[in-house]
């Protein structure tokens, strides 16, 4: 379910960024801002598994935070589509918050 989760919340998460700085939606300029992210996602559940940690826990959410954040930056420059230091910022803080957050809350339900 976690997987699901996450992938979702990175998806939104390019959903908003598109629609702040461009006022509309394609599913084309979705996927271009959105896929170097996701990979990033993929690669830090990857880590998860062979690791064995509880996808629930916060500790893991940070993994997922942190291989989305960067993975997504390197796969960004990779592609050209470049990495403006107030984007990474603004990437940091609002991955952060979607990526982190339903972990909280979630330990706070127990």
């Amino acid at each position: 379910m976690w997987l699901a989760v996450d992938l979702l919340l990175v998806g939104l998460f390019a959903v908003i960024g598109r629609l702040s700085h461009y006022g509309s939606l394609t599913i084309g300029g979705w996927w271009t801002t959105a896929w170097p992210f996701l990979v990033g996602t993929l690669v830090a559940w990857v880590v998860l598994t062979l690791t064995r940690r509880p996808p629930a826990a916060i500790g893991s959410g940070v993994v997922v935070w942190l291989g989305a954040l960067v993975g997504g930056m390197v796969l960004r420059q990779a592609s050209g589509q470049g990495t403006a230091t107030a984007f990474v910022v603004v990437a940091t803080l609002v991955l952060g918050l979607l990526l982190l957050l339903p972990r909280v809350g979630a330990r706070a339900r127990r």
